[in-house]
């Protein structure tokens, strides 16, 4: 049995994660239905308590979830063995992040703040949705991959111009960066995408938990924003949650 560790200012808390989630089956004249059963509403009252207690609880149900989203889901054989970690380190800023260990095991951490300003498990959900899309999705390859292609292209046209090295090794750099900023807006609408839709299969509402996009800064939809606008995303994820009322998607 597998177990997810968070450091939460409690001690440590070891939660199972292998608990299934309850579905109905049900038939239709287009066949056989199966519903989620909804997850129980949990709330974060604003102290370390209550949002360690709201975060493990939906801990408890989206790990599973995902895994077997990510199975069921992946075009390439990625791993599907999520890891889930808490940095506790004070004073960072909310923020949640998709990587991979040397093995190729996903990794999706969260920082503490971030947690805290989470009020309630739908907002908890959606994250770890969006976050495990990214994996599912293979974003974090093909953003190494663009970031070298927009190397190599802006490394290039200094070359031509008759640039010197130092200038080719400058115009390198920005166009690592360039290349990496200037595909992540689509893939994070991607992720808000598939992320909402792997949350309502864990029996969350990903609508609700959008809502805590009105809390962070909105970056607007500038052309080399890291991040595309809220209302972007909050599209997104409306988008995915008709596609898969009306059959389009699952």
């Amino acid at each position: 049995m597998k177990r997810i560790a968070t450091v939460l200012g409690l001690g440590m808390l070891a939660v199972s994660a292998c608990a299934p989630i309850p579905v109905e089956q049900g038939n239709t004249p287009n066949g056989p239905t199966i519903s989620i059963a909804r997850a129980p509403v949990l709330t974060n009252d604003g102290s370390p308590q209550s949002a360690a207690r709201m975060f493990v609880q939906v801990m408890r149900r989206m790990e599973p979830a995902v895994e077997r989203e990510c199975l069921q889901r992946r075009t390439q054989p990625i791993n599907c063995d999520f890891q889930f970690v808490v940095d506790d380190r004070s004073g960072l800023e909310p923020n949640a992040f998709q990587t991979v260990d040397s093995a190729g095991r996903p990794i999706i951490g969260f920082t503490l703040s971030l947690i805290a300003q989470t009020r309630n498990g739908d907002e908890v959900a959606f994250v770890v949705g969006h976050e495990a899309a990214h994996h599912v999705l293979n974003h974090l390859d093909r953003k190494t991959g663009a970031a070298s292609a927009g190397a190599v292209i802006l490394g290039s046209i200094a070359s031509v111009y008759g640039g010197n090295q130092n200038a080719i090794e400058t115009a390198q750099r920005i166009g690592a960066s360039v290349g990496s900023r200037y595909y992540s807006r689509d893939w994070e609408l991607q992720a808000d995408y598939l992320g909402a839709i792997m949350t309502m299969n864990a029996g969350f509402d990903p609508v609700n938990g959008a809502r805590f996009f009105d809390r962070l800064p909105d970056p607007g939809d500038h052309i080399l924003g890291t991040h595309p606008s809220r209302a972007s995303r909050l599209g997104q994820v409306q988008r995915a949650v008709a596609d898969v009322h009306s059959g389009r998607a699952r």
